[in-house]
């Protein structure tokens, strides 16, 4: 099915054919191909607005997860009765949070483009990080998807290391 994205930004440039492979690639592997998803990239100040309307705090940060399909078990797969509601949901990618944290710590922006948008697919099937337990479990799936990934296209790309609880949904 359909992977839109939209680039709503211009903070940073973008290159949507390298995400859209990638995240090609993480659908693949997440058995995903058949949902449509949405990716959304979005600079700072969109992010803010965001992120306080929907989460009451009013921060950029690096991703906002909007799934279609509520109260998910981690790692499920939605079961479907119409043909309508093959949909992930919407997925926007702080681009320049992102670009600038890359930055910082010295990695390639592309590649952390890339396992943001998997911890955003992550929410999307029920995966949270608000306990330990939750983000363990939410780290293991990020780093067998990304083992996985790094076979296929020959990346070496980890997870979001970081305990990072309820930064971002």
């Amino acid at each position: 099915m359909a992977l839109v994205i939209r680039n709503l930004q211009r903070a940073v440039p973008l290159r949507r054919a390298r995400l859209r492979r990638d995240c090609q690639v993480l659908r693949q592997i997440l058995g995903l191909g058949h949902f449509d998803l949405g990716l959304i990239c979005v600079d700072n100040q969109r992010m803010r607005i965001l992120n306080g309307r929907y989460r009451e705090q009013e921060a950029a940060t690096d991703v906002l997860s909007f799934p279609f399909h509520q109260d998910l078990r981690p790692g499920d797969i939605p079961k479907l009765l119409h043909q309508d509601e093959y949909n992930l949901g919407d997925i926007f990618l702080g681009v320049e949070y992102i670009h600038k944290q890359s930055q910082v710590y010295g990695q390639d922006f592309y590649n952390v483009l890339t396992v943001t948008t998997l911890h955003g697919i992550c929410h999307l099937l029920g995966y949270m990080h608000n306990t330990e337990t939750e983000w363990k479990q939410m780290f293991q799936r990020e780093f067998n998807t990304l083992q996985m990934f790094n076979i296929l296209t020959g990346a070496s790309l980890k997870p979001l290391t970081q305990n990072i609880f309820s930064t971002h949904t």
